[in-house]
């Protein structure tokens, strides 16, 4: 991508790709600060989807942004930086593209693409983020959703939960879910219904206004996707999140995205995870590109 720290450059840009290199809120495994890093080095792919039929690179102008200014150790100020970055680049009609970074991020990024009133939500997780404390922490990677909500960013009514499994959490998160009206979709509703079934289910329910999109790559099967703080097994297979993530940004009003928890674990010649996380930008991409087309076409 062209890089460009100049808000200038962002003028006619349909999208900017932005890092949020922090992990000091993971309460497992850290090194998700080297995900937006890892993640650079491996989106190599270039020209047309094969199976979607656009090349994203010729329907939209699309920069990096670079990262964040986070500050090491400072967790606060960190989320300040991001905030700052992503009101930057929604501010100037772009939308903002945040590569993690631990969930956390989540929460300011979405700040920064609401200020003009509630957003839906569409949140790929095997988790569901909505903990009111994580071993007695107020803000960490499993808060930021139900922060989120309580704060006015997020319309509950509008949030869907989607690849949700595991152990985690219990009875009073689902209960609060519950009492505010977020949707939850687990993995046996992936498997049962199917993805793009759950996909159209969640686009209703999000409907019209703008929407974020957050993917933690752990909605991903340990066995696509091993390097992350918190692998669940049984999660989705990759054809499932490439292609929802495509759909979703094709059928919705997308202001923001963000992909996180991608802890880089090169074991090879290529780092399975990081692969697969760019990959999920270049979905994304292709589905806002089909979405210009068919606004074009008078679709």
């Amino acid at each position: 991508m062209p890089y460009t720290e100049d808000p200038r450059d962002l003028a006619g840009c349909d999208a900017a790709v932005i890092g949020a290199p922090m992990d000091e809120l993971a309460s497992d495994r850290p090194g998700t600060r080297m995900g937006p890093r890892a993640i650079r080095t491996e989106s190599t792919d270039t020209g047309g989807h094969l199976e979607a039929g656009v090349d994203w690179n010729a329907d939209l102008t699309v920069v990096d942004y670079g990262d964040a200014a986070v500050v090491p150790a400072d967790p606060a100020a960190s989320h300040r930086g991001i905030e700052s970055i992503v009101s930057e680049v929604r501010r100037s009609g772009t939308i903002p593209l945040i590569l993690g970074g631990d969930h956390s991020i989540t929460e300011p990024c979405v700040r920064g693409c609401a200020s003009e009133g509630p957003l839906g939500l569409i949140h790929f997780d095997a988790h569901t983020d909505t903990a009111s404390e994580l071993w007695g922490v107020e803000v960490s990677h499993g808060t930021p959703m139900r922060r989120l909500v309580e704060q006015g960013h997020v319309d509950a009514r509008r949030y869907a939960q989607i690849g949700l499994r595991g152990y985690w959490p219990g009875e009073p998160e689902f209960a609060w879910q519950e009492s505010v009206g977020i949707t939850s979709f687990f993995m046996h509703d992936v498997r049962d219904l199917g993805i793009a079934a759950v996909v159209e289910r969640t686009t209703e329910i999000v409907g019209d206004g703008p929407v974020y999109l957050t993917v933690d790559i752990d909605s991903l099967d340990p066995g696509f996707a091993p390097g992350t703080g918190t692998p669940e097994p049984g999660g989705m297979n990759v054809h499932e999140l490439l292609s929802a993530c495509r759909r979703v940004a094709d059928a919705v009003e997308l202001v923001g995205a963000d992909v996180v928890e991608v802890l880089p674990a090169r074991t090879g010649p290529v780092d399975v995870t990081a692969l697969m996380a760019g990959r999920i930008v270049s979905e994304i991409l292709t589905g806002l590109a089909l979405r210009v087309r068919r606004r074009s076409a008078g679709g």
